[in-house]
């Protein structure tokens, strides 16, 4: 099923708010969402850098303002 979208048209805050309707409805059936393989290597080497100590972290309002800051 084709979905015509004017993104030419659509300002970057309009095509986030397109994406987060996605995401949210993409959220409301979890179990129908394979995961690739590649996102599992990913994980593992995350969690590998935790347990060496050598992961780093930062908090959930700074990386938003970064990720605001970013898209501004």
């Amino acid at each position: 099923m084709p979905i015509n979208l004017p993104l030419k048209d659509m300002t970057l805050r309009e095509k986030l708010a397109v994406m987060e309707s996605l995401w949210e409805d993409l959220a409301r059936t979890p179990e129908a969402i394979e995961s690739p393989a590649w996102h599992k290597t990913v994980l593992d080497e995350r969690q590998q850098r935790v347990a060496d100590g050598t992961a780093r972290f930062v908090d959930w309002e700074t990386a938003k303002k970064d990720i605001r800051s970013k898209l501004s």
